[in-house]
């Protein structure tokens, strides 16, 4: 049962990393498009990064990395890493529930040969 709590690190930094792309993925496609001059696009980042959802996000990505800090006391990294590999998943999956982002067979295909290998690697 302690292993289990030991994998909520783990979790919690896929967690605060899926949330933090979700945030900025939403929120720069918000904001519009991308000025083409230096200025325009210095105050383009500054905007979002005013922006308190994109302060959230960059909040969570901070609290992703305790997480993984925190993983790393309870984990050999050789088995804790392919478990970051669940972002494409978890990404791919919100990409098309939320955006309405395409969703291809080769995209399918690719999630599986990546969950396939992390479930390879978490046995060894």
């Amino acid at each position: 049962m302690a292993r289990l709590w030991d994998h909520l690190y783990i979790f919690s930094m896929l967690a605060f990393s899926v949330y933090s792309q979700l945030i900025i993925r939403r929120q720069v496609g918000r904001a519009g498009a991308l000025p083409e001059g230096a200025e325009g696009k210095a105050l383009f980042i500054l905007h979002l990064l005013l922006n308190p959802w994109v302060m959230t996000a960059i909040a969570a990505t901070l609290l992703s990395g305790i997480s993984w800090m925190l993983a790393m006391t309870k984990f050999e990294i050789s088995y804790a890493y392919p478990w970051v590999s669940l972002n494409f998943a978890l990404m791919l999956m919100f990409g098309v529930l939320l955006f309405g982002e395409s969703l291809s067979l080769s995209k399918i295909l690719g999630t599986l040969m990546i969950m396939g290998g992390i479930a390879i690697v978490a046995r060894g």
